[in-house]
Order: C-alpha cells, then sequence, then structure tokens
C-alpha cells in the first residue's frame, strides 16, 4: 500500500516507521522547507511491545521520505492524519481538495464533534482509528517514543466499508492488533477528557514527566476526570458503553491513583509515556485543558479540580 503520513509528528513517525517496515511505501508530507530542516536520518529509541522479550528496545537510524506537494492527482491509498486535535480543521481544509482517491484515516484526538470536524471531505473516504502509542523529541531530535501492540478503530458507518476494511489489513500487516470501539466517538471524547485530567495536575508541577512519583497529584487526576464524566455524559455519550475505560476514574481514587504510580515507575511502556513530556511549554496539553474546560463551562457542569488548575493553562500564563 502507498501511504501518506501527514505531518511528521511524533505519531506519524512512530507509525509510518512501523508500515515502513512492513514493506508498505510511506512518505511524509511536511511543510514547504521542512524536509531540508529534518534532514536526511532520524534517530529512534523505541520500546517496540509488538516484539517479543528482550528484542523490544529499538535503537536505530532510519532514513523517511518526505515530500512538501500534494497534487490532487496523487496515486496514494492512504492518508494518516494524526495533529493536535486544535490543528485538524485546518490539516482538513487542506486536504478537502487534495484528497484524491485516496482513503483518509482520522488518527487523532478530537473535542470536537468528530463528523463536524470532518465535513469538508468525503465521508465516504473516511476510516476512523487511534493510536496506542507515542513519544516525544529529546534534546538531541532523537524520537523517544513507545508502541503497542493494539490500535483502535470504529466506524460512523452500519457495516465496515471495503475502505475500512483495508486500513485495518494494513495496520495488522504491521504487526498490530486491531481493537474495534463500537462507539468511536464518545471513546474520542473520553479519551479527550482523560487527557485533560491528567495534563491538569501535570502543567501545575511542570509537565507530565513531573507526574512519575507523585502519587498524590495522580489521584487528584483521577478525582480531576471522574468530575469530567458528567461533561461528557451531558454530550451524549453513554458511559455505560465505556466501563472499561473509566473505571480508573469511577474506582476509589486512592486505589487507582496507587496503581497508576506504581505502573508508571515499574512497566517501561508506562513509564515511557510519561517521561518523554517534559516540556511544560508544549501546545497540546495547555490547548485541551483550555477546551475542555470551556466545553464544562458550556454546559454549566462543575469541575473544580479542573478549574482551579486554569491558571497553569492559562494562554498568558508564564511558562
Amino acid at each position: 500500500m502507498k501511504i501518506l503520513m501527514f505531518g511528521r509528528g511524533v505519531i506519524a513517525s512512530v507509525y509510518g516507521w512501523a508500515l515502513a517496515g512492513a514493506g508498505h511505501d510511506v512518505e511524509f508530507y511536511v511543510r514547504p522547507g521542512r524536509a531540508g530542516a529534518y534532514g536526511e536520518s532520524m534517530a529512534i529509541d523505541l520500546i517496540d511491545a509488538r516484539r517479543k522479550g528482550r528484542d523490544r528496545r529499538v535503537r536505530e537510524t532510519w532514513s523517511p521520505r518526505y515530500r512538501e506537494d500534494l497534487a490532487p492527482d496523487h496515486d496514494f491509498d492512504l492518508i494518516v492524519l494524526s495533529v493536535p486535535h486544535h490543528r485538524l480543521p485546518e490539516a482538513v481544509d487542506f486536504l478537502s481538495t487534495r484528497i484524491g482517491d485516496a482513503t483518509l484515516l482520522m488518527f487523532s484526538n478530537m473535542w470536537e464533534e468528530p463528523l463536524d470536524v470532518a465535513a469538508p471531505l468525503p465521508l465516504a473516504q473516511l476510516a476512523w482509528g487511534f493510536p496506542q502509542g507515542g513519544g516525544g523529541w529529546d534534546e538531541a531530535g532523537r524520537l523517544r517514543a513507545a508502541l503497542i501492540p493494539g490500535v483502535l478503530f470504529g466506524t460512523f458507518n452500519e457495516a465496515l466499508t471495503a475502505r475500512e476494511l483495508a486500513v485495518r489489513g494494513a495496520f495488522r500487516e504491521a504487526g498490530f492488533r486491531v481493537r474495534e470501539k463500537a462507539d468511536i466517538r464518545g471513546w474520542l471524547l473520553i479519551h479527550t477528557a482523560a487527557d485533560a485530567s491528567l495534563y491538569s495536575q501535570a502543567l501545575q508541577r511542570g509537565a507530565m514527566a513531573d507526574l512519575i512519583g507523585d502519587t498524590a497529584a495522580l489521584r487528584e487526576a483521577m478525582l480531576a476526570g471522574r468530575e469530567l464524566l458528567p461533561v461528557v455524559e451531558a454530550r451524549g455519550v453513554d458511559l455505560r458503553l465505556h466501563r472499561p475505560t473509566t473505571l480508573m476514574f469511577r474506582m476509589p481514587s486512592r486505589l487507582s491513583a496507587t496503581a497508576l504510580a506504581t505502573a508508571v515507575k515499574h512497566v517501561p511502556l508506562a513509564r515511557r509515556a510519561f517521561e518523554v513530556h517534559d516540556d511544560p511549554a508544549a501546545e497540546e496539553p495547555l490547548v485541551v485543558c483550555r477546551d475542555v474546560l470551556a466545553e464544562a463551562r458550556r454546559l454549566g457542569i462543575p469541575t473544580p479540580r479542573l478549574a482551579a488548575a486554569a491558571p497553569a493553562f492559562a494562554p498568558n500564563r508564564s511558562a
């Protein structure tokens, strides 16, 4: 399959690397002038949980292929779009006249209504999923990340289309386990709210990396997430369909915080997911918290812990 990763962010880079390793023809679309700045190679330090035993740690240098243009008559089979949720409208607008005959995988966090965000695109050409890996760039420009075996998919159709099945097939070929979410819209909203709960505490202390070992802060995050469940419920999400996802917020907070703290300290995949996010000025955590709090206030639902953290993610805050 000929695949275009939109942008060169962490998710695009990690999954582009994995798909290329499975034999797919992968390129990255980047803004004009960026290809030269990125250089010819990418250093990777990856915990790859698709692998068994001690060979999960991958340290290598990879040479991605970049392009700075995208004509409407391109021949890509699949475009993977994974950008911060507040950048989705700009990316969707750009791709709306350049999608060609490709399938477009929406592979991003979302807080606005997914179908509204995607409205400029031909819905028959869309697939919906969510990555389970992540990471960040260190000071040397090296990608430090973790790749989890499962990838989430869902659909807004009554049955999976041929395009959606083909996308799932491509990820299976790359060694991923496909996990289906019956209510992908609800899951995306819950996940963004869950991010806001963790970010709200992380930003008060610096960044996500500063939550490692801080059980008290993680407990506050669990309580903040519990306060946000009524917000997603007011958006029309049936929480009964998402019991496993919301369990950590519904169970006793001391228990969930202790379990999470233990995992982050001792499980390499979980620790990597926190420790690579060490930049207090990173844009996405700030915007996620602002947008989730704004929606809670619009709906008139009190979220005292998120509101108390508001100075840490205010637009004019001092870094």
